[in-house]
């Protein structure tokens, strides 16, 4: 598994937060919701890739750990 930063994780969340909030909107609300979706997803992506070829690591690792991270810690241990 590659190595990852908080931030990355942090980053991941809060694109993921902001896809969530798309269910059920419709016209202009989804189209502002989804302008907020895609610049926290862009965010996420610029931030994986440079931290990718800071560290030396395959980018496509270094985003699926993120988003397993993120997966894993959303899911309910109870259920």
């Amino acid at each position: 598994m590659a190595d990852i930063s908080d931030d990355l994780i942090v980053l991941e969340r809060s694109a993921e937060e902001e896809r969530v909030k798309l269910a059920g909107l419709d016209g202009e609300e989804r189209a502002a919701q989804w302008r907020c979706w895609y610049d926290a997803s862009v965010a996420f992506q610029a931030a994986v890739t440079a931290y990718a070829k800071e560290t030396g690591q395959a980018r496509h690792e270094v985003e699926q750990a993120v988003k397993k991270t993120v997966r894993h810690a959303d899911e309910d241990p109870a259920g």
